[in-house]
């Protein structure tokens, strides 16, 4: 069973295939404490590990030295105002004024699957979309544990819920809580989703930062005394912090060490921090933020958090990242496109920018279907009078002056051209410059009598309202069902500010940036319900809400505005810390690059991309002749390989952003009989003739054969070695040719071979 009950000890034991969880109950008052996270445990009697029998013992025994007591006891979930010194998890401002919580065990029952979180993005139980969340024992490979506790001066129930994998080392965590009625009203001032203790260890902490263009970068330190943390106040998970925190053994590195992964499945404020303290025991939380957060929950109501996803790895951070891969695909995407091929898609973005008409974007579609690719997106400018960015925004109806004869005149066009058509939106957002804006003002997120902060000349439309959304989907369902519009790009470019919603009121005004979160989610949800075969993807100014709230409506996010294929080197590294390639929105982009100006050859601009969902970003009507050439080069490969980039596992073998010189990284398919190594070597080295590289996670005692991509042919060259699995990673190969001059790459396919 992986939950087990120990009566004797009230221990409970979660097991995942290599790990094992356990917590227990002490005292009469129920006091619940964490003992263990780590390596799978056949032994079951630790309960020990609660230090309850030594100084300053449980209140029962030591009542005048309780204080001491809170101040160093491992809570599972830690309350407010009541000796706890260290930062907690939950806590409230009740009809009193008082905000002092306490969590004490009341009861508990275990649960076949994974019940629904009512309105929030959640995993689910099983791989099979058709039976998602159901309960059914023969198709789930998941069980739940629910603790209830209470919080009897304040007339509360807060149930912890534990989610168990049985087929991935993961396990999801997230809380409710219910006012029984001793309040009217109670003001739940923190709710987080999840807190962990562990003991004494020496640990480094993995944040990542970012900012427009440059998201996702990992930032590794020692965790001395103290709090360290991120958070995001913007209103989504954002550019500058993500919603992800590492806590790893000091000598951990990607394949050996320690590591504890957390992730927030959520898309709006969150903190994730980890603090160690004056017993050098370390205490990591996470949630939504608690800035600006204040939620009413009177009496008979009940109040869902999202839940945080916990990884324990013994061998790095590789196995972390794949982990979190191997769930998140399996048990978070929901889109039909999960396990398929995307279509390879050509943006009038950085072709054209504003500056299109109807005619223009049929010439791209007619050559770019000549060479094959399969998708025309129609990016931001179509609607309204948009002619740059400081109008239209909710105004959702075509701009005839620029697509004459209409929407379904172009998207009818483009597919006799045996090409798909997809469409740009930012519903969430409201241009001052708007008919819907001097229709409904009080519609935009702002404060009465101060001026409004606008970013990118628009407000944020104020999503917690019902009426707001209901309009806004109308106007999407309206565009899409013009055409046969089968993508949809969901931008959304600016963070909220001016925290002042016409409906809410003062007494709800702390609820507007979760309802704003729930908000989006329900019109995700009506959309893809409503449009179920839509290829969604998400986007955020680039990767300012790359985050697993966003992949259960998206297989896919636009992972940065910056194409820069080296850029990308660094970008990509820190996203796959967490996701799949196949969740990472890449093109091959126009050169000099528009973000920085470099130029990189087209060929490595299509390796990079090949490791997340492969389009292109550019005017192929334009672009040098050598380099539209080898689009059906690209195409061949992307075609030959995605299987394996999207479904494979995922290993780091170098870091550019480490050395400053080269990068690697490697797929190999599940049952280790084929694998792709990329190289690209960055910077180019005098007298320098091969570089040493070591490959990972093949089977040692299975034969491989090499075979280099060769662009020119579209088709891999002879076999150039034939080597032992053992050999391949111990000993390694040298890869040739890509050191003199910068920005060179190299992609290395492996086959298991028989020999007789």
């Amino acid at each position: 069973m992986p939950i087990t009950y120990l009566d004797k000890t009230k221990t409970f034991k979660l097991d995942t295939p290599n790990t094992t969880y356990m917590f227990r109950i002490v005292d009469d008052e129920g006091f619940i404490l964490h003992l263990y996270y780590g390596r799978r445990l056949t032994d079951e009697n630790i309960d020990d590990l609660a230090r309850i029998e030594e100084p300053p013992f449980v209140p029962s025994k030591n009542n005048r030295d309780r204080g001491s007591f809170m101040d160093c006891a491992p809570f599972e979930y830690p309350g407010h105002g009541l000796g706890d010194y260290r930062d907690d998890a939950f806590s409230v401002i009740n009809e009193e004024g008082y905000s002092a919580t306490s969590i004490n065990y009341k009861s508990y029952k275990i649960l076949p699957g994974k019940p629904k979180l009512p309105g929030l993005p959640a995993t689910f139980a099983n791989t099979n979309k058709n039976i998602e969340q159901s309960s059914d024992k023969q198709n789930s490979i998941c069980n739940t544990l629910e603790i209830t506790a209470e919080d009897s001066a304040n007339g509360l129930e807060i149930i912890l819920s534990y989610s168990v994998f049985e087929d991935v080392d993961a396990i999801a965590r997230s809380v409710r809580v219910r006012n029984t009625g001793k309040y009217q009203n109670i003001k739940l001032t923190k709710v987080l989703s999840a807190s962990y203790e562990f003991y004494g260890d020496d640990y480094d902490t993995i944040f990542m930062h970012g900012t427009w263009a440059r998201e996702r970068n990992i930032d590794r330190e020692h965790l001395g005394y103290g709090k360290h943390y991120v958070s995001s106040t913007r209103g989504e998970s954002s550019h500058q912090e993500h919603p992800f925190i590492a806590l790893l053994s000091s000598d951990a590195n990607e394949d050996y060490g320690d590591v504890y992964g957390f992730s927030f499945v959520y898309s709006g404020n969150f903190i994730a921090q980890a603090e160690r303290s004056q017993f050098d025991n370390v205490r990591v939380t996470m949630g939504i933020s608690p800035v600006d957060f204040c939620w009413n929950l009177k009496a008979g109501e009940e109040f869902c958090t999202p839940e945080v996803i916990s990884v324990y790895s013994d061998a790095g951070l590789g196995k972390m990242s794949r982990n979190f891969h191997d769930l998140y695909r399996n048990h978070l995407i929901r889109s039909p496109y999960k396990d398929m091929k995307r279509p390879i898609l050509i943006n009038n973005w950085e072709a054209t920018y504003f500056n299109f008409d109807t005619e223009k974007l049929i010439s791209i579609a007619q050559k770019a279907s000549q060479l094959g690719i399969e998708l025309l997106v129609m990016d931001d400018g179509w609607f309204g009078h948009r002619d740059n960015d400081s109008s239209s925004l909710g105004d959702w109806y075509v701009n005839e002056n620029k697509l004459k004869g209409g929407l379904k005149y172009l998207v009818d066009e483009v597919n006799k051209l045996g090409m798909k058509f997809g469409i740009w939106m930012e519903p969430e957002m409201i241009s001052p410059d708007s008919d819907l804006y001097r229709a409904h003002p009080d519609w935009a997120i702002q404060i009465p009598g101060r001026t409004p902060v606008m970013s990118r000349e628009q407000y944020v439309l104020d999503l917690t309202r019902q009426d707001v959304r209901d309009y806004t989907f109308s106007q999407m369902e309206k565009i899409l069902k013009s055409a046969n519009i089968e993508y949809l790009k969901w931008d959304m470019n600016r963070q909220l500010t001016d925290l002042g919603s016409a409906l809410l009121g003062a007494e709800s005004m702390g609820e507007l940036y979760h309802r704003y979160c729930l908000g989006v989610y329900e019109l995700q949800e009506r959309l893809i319900t409503e449009f179920p075969n839509l290829l969604l993807e998400n986007c955020s100014g680039g990767g300012a809400r790359f985050d697993p709230g966003m992949l259960y409506y998206s297989p896919q996010i636009w992972t940065s505005d910056d194409m820069d294929p080296v850029e990308r080197l660094k970008i990509h590294e820190g996203t796959a810390l967490v996701y799949p390639l196949s969740t990472m929105g890449a093109h091959v982009c126009d050169c000099p690059n528009h973000s920085t100006g470099r130029t990189t050859p087209f060929e490595t601009r299509g390796y990079v991309a090949l490791s997340g969902t492969f389009g292109y970003e550019l005017d192929v009507t334009r672009i040098p002749e050598a380099d539209r050439n080898m689009i059906p080069s690209q195409i061949k490969m992307y075609h030959r390989y995605n299987d394996l980039v999207r479904s494979g596992d995922y290993y780091r073998v170098a870091s550019y952003r480490e050395n400053h010189e080269w990068d690697c990284w490697e797929v190999v398919s599940k049952d280790k009989s084929e694998a792709l190594v990329t190289v690209i070597n960055v910077i180019g080295r005098v007298n320098y003739k091969s570089r040493l590289v070591k490959l990972k996670g093949l089977d040692p005692d299975k034969i491989y054969s090499l075979k280099v991509f060769n662009m020119e042919t579209a088709a891999e060259d002879e076999e150039f070695l034939r080597l032992r699995g053992d050999a391949l990673m111990y000993a390694g190969i040298n890869v040739k040719g890509i050191y003199h001059g910068d920005f060179k790459g190299r992609l290395i396919h492996l086959n298991e071979v028989t020999v007789q």
